[in-house]
């Protein structure tokens, strides 16, 4: 018997070009000694870490032109099937420098593309056919400008239709337009300062748990109890490369892929923050986890709980 499927949509993803050269001097040529592709946009990681830990997904959006190609080969190769609907225009690249000699990276970010309203009804019925018998949505990253900011708040409302749960993991016009939908669990990102991301507020617009993250400490709100989970020391070395050190680094691809189980698979708020926080400190940007390193950190991860913030009656 088939597994139902998650679907994790992502409205702008991107090609993620890296180079690395020895040393970079502004106004001058460079030889790249090693380059790299990866699919990137916060869909596509999280994807391919619910397909690491053995979850059906499907990987969907928007995609368009030999980037978009890119994006659905690189993620084709690692065995992540995608749906993504395709548009006119190209989707965009992210270039990333590495000076070799100073270990740090620039990174230059192309807009993304305009989407066409026929565009996006294609993608909304793409997405309808999608979530019919799937266990869970997961709406990550950000909305286009040329997209209505509601647009993740209408993809809630057909998932619930479809009695499909959701994960919103969205900041700004699009998480404010989300929690009105009432998802399962939102993960808020607030990187303009725009909307409310206070949990007490989140919670009373009817969303089932909110989750935030703090240095090294990650809370999750519920109705009836808030629980909070950190990591007992310092965090690993992410094998493979990727950011490393205190909480504040941990991945955050990593923690929405990480909570995607406990929602559509009925688990424990405990289990879901030692699976979720393990993960996000195991992961690289790429989407690679550590798996030796994951089961090591398991029984690392400390949980407490208290009384939660009651939602709406």
């Amino acid at each position: 018997m088939l597994r139902a499927m998650i679907v994790v949509v992502t409205l702008e993803p991107a090609v993620h070009v890296s180079y690395e050269t020895q040393r970079i001097v502004p106004g001058q040529s460079h030889p790249v000694g090693r380059v790299s592709y990866r699919a990137g946009g916060r869909g596509p990681a999280v994807a391919r870490m619910l397909h690491t830990f053995g979850h059906e997904v499907v990987a969907a959006g928007l995609a368009g032109g030999t980037a978009g190609e890119l994006i659905k080969a690189e993620l084709s190769r690692v065995g992540v099937p995608t749906q993504f609907t395709p548009i006119a225009m190209e989707s965009r690249r992210v270039v990333e420098v590495t000076d070799a000699s100073t270990g740090t990276t620039t990174s230059f970010a192309e807009p993304s593309p305009y989407i066409t309203t026929e565009e996006l009804g294609r993608l909304a019925g793409d997405y309808r056919a999608l979530i019919e018998g799937a266990s869970g949505a997961v709406l990550c990253g950000g909305v286009p400008d040329a997209l209505p900011p509601e647009t993740f708040a209408t993809f809630a409302t057909y998932a619930a239709e479809a009695g499909v749960p959701v994960v919103l993991d969205a900041g700004g016009s699009a998480l404010a337009h989300g929690v009105a939908r009432r998802p399962a669990l939102v993960i808020p990102e607030d990187p303009a300062g725009e909307g409310s991301t206070d949990p007490a507020a989140l919670m009373a617009a009817g969303v089932g748990a909110v989750v935030t993250m703090a240095g090294s400490t990650v809370t999750v709100l519920t109705g009836e109890h808030e629980w909070r989970a950190r990591l007992d020391g310092s965090l690993p070395a992410p094998a493979g490369g990727g950011q490393t050190g205190d909480g504040q680094r941990m991945s955050r691809d990593a923690l929405v892929a990480g909570f995607v189980p406990g929602v559509t698979l009925g688990w424990s708020w405990p289990d879901s923050l030692r699976h979720a926080v393990s993960l996000a400190a195991t992961a690289t940007l790429a989407g690679r986890v550590d798996l030796v390193t994951y089961e090591r950190l398991l029984p690392e991860v400390m949980v407490e709980s208290g009384p939660g913030r009651p939602g709406p009656g």
